[in-house]
């Protein structure tokens, strides 16, 4: 069985482990007090209280009863919703598909809160149906929903529904949530807006969006079959101004819907290949921490 994990630790490991150590430092801190390793401070002993949190030695100096606070741990839920259909199983490079690419953005989001000791829910679906795993805070666990993810992506697929599966989100997921949003979807439709504006009532949305393959480099040469139609790309689509203006179109959609992400406070990324996901990934979530203060 193909293994997704391994691959994924390694290259977080060997590249970022500073840079996750840094990014995560502090994110799931509780506002709640109760029992924990993480010291909060003393107050003076009051009637009821546990005589196992009396700090002698502070007592002793201050010849005052005092017991010990600590911050409670608090365990999020880390929900990775992917879109299934179809188109994602186009291809981004000669050796690298939108599949590939998902399952490994889903897989660093997914490992990173696993590592933290937080529980991930995974959930995809396209324009016909959609699944959600239960929660769990194991690496078998996602292994097993990274497989899923993978397995759901066909070309013989329905089509991609994004908006079918934000609103499956929002039935299911009921739980405040940090929700990660993986598609290959570069508009934002009046519909899929409500969505996104009704999710981030209730949840701390990311989102990430996948790159097309660019038709005029030597990828998409007239081998290249479209997912949708099954037609394969002309050769006339390699020439040098067709470059530039398909390179200034997606710069200008790669606005407009940062914009219109950044106005419902929601952290966004744009990702082009497995090099740079990891990059990607880190600035999102580094977005993602600057929006919350």
């Amino acid at each position: 069985m193909t293994t997704y994990l391994p691959r994924i630790k390694a290259r977080v490991a060997l590249h970022a482990h500073r840079k996750v150590v840094g990014l995560l430092e502090g994110e799931y801190a509780s506002v709640q007090l109760g029992r924990s390793m993480d010291f909060h401070d003393l107050r003076e002993y009051v009637r009821g209280d546990d005589v196992k949190d009396i700090d002698w030695k502070a007592t002793a100096r201050t010849r005052q009863l005092l017991v010990k606070r600590f911050t409670a741990t608090r365990q999020h839920l880390v929900v990775v919703a992917v879109s299934t259909g179809r188109s994602m199983s186009a291809q981004l490079t000669t050796a690298a598909s939108k599949r590939d690419l998902a399952v490994f953005v889903a897989g660093v989001v997914g490992w990173l809160a696993v590592r933290h000791g937080d529980k991930v829910a995974v959930v995809h679906g396209d324009g016909q149906q959609q699944h959600l795993r239960p929660s769990a805070d194991t690496e078998v666990a996602l292994e097993q929903g990274l497989a899923a993810i993978h397995d759901a992506i066909t070309p013989t697929a329905p089509a991609s529904d994004l908006l079918a599966l934000l609103r499956y989100v929002a039935r299911t997921v009921r739980r405040r949530a940090i929700l990660v949003v993986v598609s290959d979807e570069h508009t934002v439709s009046e519909g899929l807006d409500a969505a996104l504006r009704r999710l981030a009532v209730q949840h701390e949305v990311l989102f990430v969006t996948l790159d097309d393959l660019d038709p005029t480099t030597d990828a998409g040469r007239s081998s290249t079959v479209e997912v949708a139609s099954g037609a394969r790309l002309p050769d006339w689509l390699h020439d040098r101004r067709l470059a530039e203006e398909y390179a200034a179109l997606a710069a200008a959609e790669d606005a407009r819907m940062r914009e219109v992400l950044d106005g419902l406070a929601i952290a966004y990324e744009r990702v082009r290949d497995e090099r740079s996901a990891l990059g990607a990934v880190f600035r999102l979530l580094e977005r993602h921490r600057h929006a919350r203060h």
